[in-house]
Formats: C-alpha cells, sequence, structure tokens
C-alpha cells in the first residue's frame, strides 16, 4: 500500500510540474520530490540517466607565453650573431678577426638547419634514456596545431616556438667551441666537426638532460637552462680540440693579445642582455618562474663581474677590461643550471664564486693542463658550468632560499648533479677526441704553417676586417 502511494504521488508531481519543467527553470522542490520519491519507490526499476560526456578540457596556449618565447629566441640569436661573434672577434689578432665572425655565424647557421632535420626530434621524442627517436625528422607531424608542454599542467606552446627555441641552443652550443681552437683550424675541418659533434654529443646530452624519458632528467638532475646540456658539453669539447690542434705558431714567445678590446666588451654585453632570454626563457612561460630566472641572471653576472676584477687586482695588481667582460659571462655560464631553482641571494653567491673559480681556470688551471685554449672556453665555460651545476644542488635547498621541496635533499641532489657532470664530461670528451679524428683523416684539423702566420681573414676568406 506504501510502495502504491508513493508513485501516486510522484505521478501527480510529475504532471503539476510539466507545464513549467517545459522551460526548463532551476530545479524546484517539485522536481526534488520526484527524484526522492521515485528513487525510494523503484529503484531498480527506473531507467538509468546517463550524465552527459563533460567536454573535454581544452590545453591553455596564453599569448603572452607566445610572445614571450618568441622575443627570448630572439634575443638567444642575438646572443650568438652578434654577441659571442664580437666577444670571440675581439680577442683574437686582427688578421682573424673575420676568420671568426664567420665560424660562429656559420656554424650557428648550420646547426639550425641539422636541428630541423633531424636533431629536434632526436632529442626530444621518447625512444630510450640516451636519445630520441626519427619520428618527427624534417618535423613530420608537427603543424601550426601542434603544442609542446610548459612546466604549468593544463597549459602549452604552441610546437613551433619550442622548436625555435631549442635551435638557438644548439646552435649557440656549436659556435661556443670555435673559441678553443680560433686562429688555426681549417674552415671545412670546423664545419664537419661541428656536425659530427653535434650528432653524437649534444643531442644525446639534450635528451639525457631535457627529453621525456632522459637518463639524468629521470634520474632528478637539475639544469634549468643548460649548464650541462651547453657550457660544459661545449667547454670540454673545446679543450679536447684545443690539445687536437696543436698551440698556435709563437704561442707563449710571441704577442697574442686581444686586438679590440671595445669589440669584446660590447660582445660581452650582448651576451648578457641575450642571456635574459636563454635563463628566463627556458621556464617556457611568462611566469614568476621566469622572473627569479631573469633576477638571478642579473646579480649572478654582476657579482661575478666584481670579484673576477676584485681577485685580478689583488692578484695582478691591475683589473682589467677583459677580465670584467669574462667575469659577466663566467657568472652568467654559473648560473645558468641554477638560475631557475635558487634565491638572488644564491645567485649572488654563486655568482662570486664564479668570478674567482673562473679566473683561476683561464690562469692556473689553464697552465697546468698546457692547452692552448685560445680564447679560454674550458676556462670559463667548462669550468663555470661544473661549479654551477654542483652548486644548484646546494642553493636549491628551501633552507638557503630554494626552491626545493620539503623533502629535498642536499646531499642527495648535489650527488645526482656530479653525476649528470661526469657523464657530461666523459661523453663529450670521448665524443669529440673520435669526431676530431676522423675530420684529421679525412680533411686535416690545421691550416698550413704558412697560412696561420699570414692570417686565416686572407687565407681562408680573400677578406679583411680592416683596410690598411
Amino acid at each position: 500500500m506504501k510502495r502504491f502511494l508513493s508513485i501516486l504521488c510522484a505521478t501527480l508531481a510529475i504532471g503539476l510540474a510539466a507545464p513549467v519543467m517545459a522551460e526548463d527553470p532551476p530545479a524546484t522542490s517539485a522536481e526534488v520530490a520526484v527524484e526522492v520519491a521515485v528513487e525510494s519507490a523503484a529503484p531498480m526499476e527506473t531507467a538509468a540517466v546517463e550524465a552527459a560526456p563533460a567536454e573535454a578540457v581544452k590545453p591553455v596556449v596564453d599569448k603572452g607565453d607566445v610572445a614571450w618565447m618568441m622575443v627570448a629566441t630572439v634575443i638567444v640569436v642575438f646572443m650568438a650573431v652578434p654577441g659571442l661573434a664580437l666577444f670571440y672577434g675581439g680577442m683574437v689578432r686582427s688578421k682573424n678577426m673575420l676568420s671568426v665572425l664567420m665560424q660562429v655565424m656559420v656554424v650557428f647557421s648550420l646547426i639550425g638547419l641539422l636541428w630541423i632535420v633531424y636533431g629536434y626530434s632526436l632529442a626530444f621524442t621518447e625512444a630510450s634514456p640516451f636519445i630520441g627517436s626519427l619520428d618527427k625528422m624534417f618535423l613530420k607531424g608537427v603543424t601550426i596545431d601542434t603544442l609542446a608542454d610548459t612546466f604549468s599542467e593544463g597549459y602549452k606552446l604552441p610546437e613551433f616556438i619550442f622548436i625555435a627555441f631549442q635551435c638557438t641552443f644548439a646552435g649557440i652550443t656549436a659556435a661556443l667551441i670555435v673559441g678553443s681552437f680560433a686562429e688555426r683550424m681549417k674552415f671545412s675541418a670546423v664545419l664537419l666537426f661541428c656536425v659530427l659533434w653535434f650528432t653524437f654529443s649534444y643531442l644525446p646530452i639534450a635528451h639525457m638532460v631535457w627529453g621525456a624519458g632522459g637518463y639524468l632528467l629521470d634520474m632528478g638532475a637539475l639544469d634549468f637552462a643548460g649548464g650541462t646540456v651547453v657550457h660544459i658539453n661545449a667547454g670540454v669539447a673545446g679543450l679536447v680540440g684545443a690539445y687536437m690542434v696543436g698551440k698556435r705558431i709563437g704561442y707563449g714567445k710571441e704577442s697574442m693579445a686581444p686586438h679590440s678590446l671595445v669589440l669584446t666588451m660590447v660582445g660581452a654585453s650582448m651576451l648578457w642582455v641575450g642571456w635574459f632570454g636563454f635563463n628566463a626563457g627556458s621556464a617556457l612561460e611568462a611566469n614568476a618562474g621566469a622572473t627569479l630566472a631573469f633576477l638571478n641572471t642579473l646579480v649572478a653576472a654582476a657579482a661575478a663581474t666584481v670579484s673576477w676584477v676584485a681577485a685580478e687586482a689583488v692578484f695582478k695588481g691591475k683589473a682589467s677590461m677583459l677580465g670584467a667582460a669574462s667575469g659577466a659571462i663566467a657568472g652568467l655560464v654559473a648560473i645558468t643550471p641554477a638560475c631557475g631553482s635558487v634565491g638572488p641571494i644564491g645567485a649572488i653567491v654563486i655568482g662570486l664564486l664564479a668570478g674567482v673559480i673562473c679566473l683561476w681556470g683561464v690562469n692556473g688551471l689553464k697552465h697546468m693542463l698546457g692547452a692552448d685554449d685560445s680564447l679560454d672556453v674550458f676556462g670559463v665555460h667548462g669550468v663555470g658550468g661544473i661549479l654551477g651545476a654542483v652548486l644548484t644542488g646546494v642553493f636549491t635547498a628551501p633552507s638557503l632560499g630554494g626552491t626545493g621541496g620539503d623533502d629535498f635533499s642536499m646531499g642527495t641532489q648535489v650527488g645526482i648533479q656530479i653525476l649528470s657532470v661526469v657523464v657530461t664530461l666523459v661523453w663529450s670528451g670521448i665524443v669529440a677526441f673520435i669526431a676530431y679524428k676522423i675530420v684529421d683523416i679525412f680533411i686535416g684539423l690545421r691550416v698550413p704553417e704558412d697560412e696561420e702566420r699570414e692570417g686565416l681573414d686572407i687565407t681562408a676568406h680573400g677578406e679583411t676586417a680592416y683596410r690598411a
């Protein structure tokens, strides 16, 4: 009897509410009563009503992020051409000025093309812990609608701008190596070496550190903007090259002072400006993380400039313009892996240490190693990169102002950072040695003695930087 009355009440309620329900108003007490009555009266006899599937949540592509990444990419290009080219060009002798400009510009361009052909695919597709696949060779499957992940869940970037941004990293890394064997290596040998080294060293290291499923990434290595991928990687390749190409004619006997410290200072300044895109752009968004990297980049370079010239004044009696420019670059190198995870005070400490330690790297360590690293690629980029990578594990600690979580272990992280340094040193060193050997067999590494004495501008390119 009670069951019958419940059903009757429900039917009457539906009849009374029908005209109103046709207009689809907000739920009324009558509708609630109907639902309760029907459910209690015949829960097994009512038809199952399936909720309409929720509309898939679309990833957010923020125009501000896209605009910032385009700007960051442009100023990283500015770092290389003209920044790095002028920084290096000013430090060589005038008879080799154009050769350095050519090597930097053409290497950067060549690697950019290879990045599109197969570099991006091998670095950023998931295949193994050590290298990606060729699934995106020639950017197969990449369109204006495909997206790349950022660090924020639900936010994406157009894949094209991510490809372009990472392309500039690959290009400038290979161009950095040029400084180690400047003034004596064949132009064709430089290009062939960079192709081999990019393929078998840069791409695997980039995949291991940044690529999905990468060995060092999965280990927990921190490298926000390229301490291992860019600076240690290039620094080791440069040192190996300095040994294998040999010392410049007259090294240690003749003056090989920079021919234009004005250009070196201008180039260093361009590098400093471009480094904001390099580091802050690595946040992949215009967000608070990018502002942290931005500030850290500023203060670390400033601190290293001050500490380098101060140490130079103490140990050499005078502070030099070359020292100030080199100090700024040393600070920028050292903060690169740490810029997104340490606090500003940690960045200043890293910068202060980088200025002093890299000064030793281009003097004491260079003398110990006995290599003619023409423009101190290893002393600044290799040593600074190692220092920054290890100290990232220290100053990421929240107790020191870093962004590490509550479970952050300084000892564990430093161990992981050292592992990433060792892997990069060994991998890049072995690949560089083999690549130089191959180039030497097929082309020859070094220009003839008479061409080196005359200068590479005329003998290799038929031009001069300056008119008599």
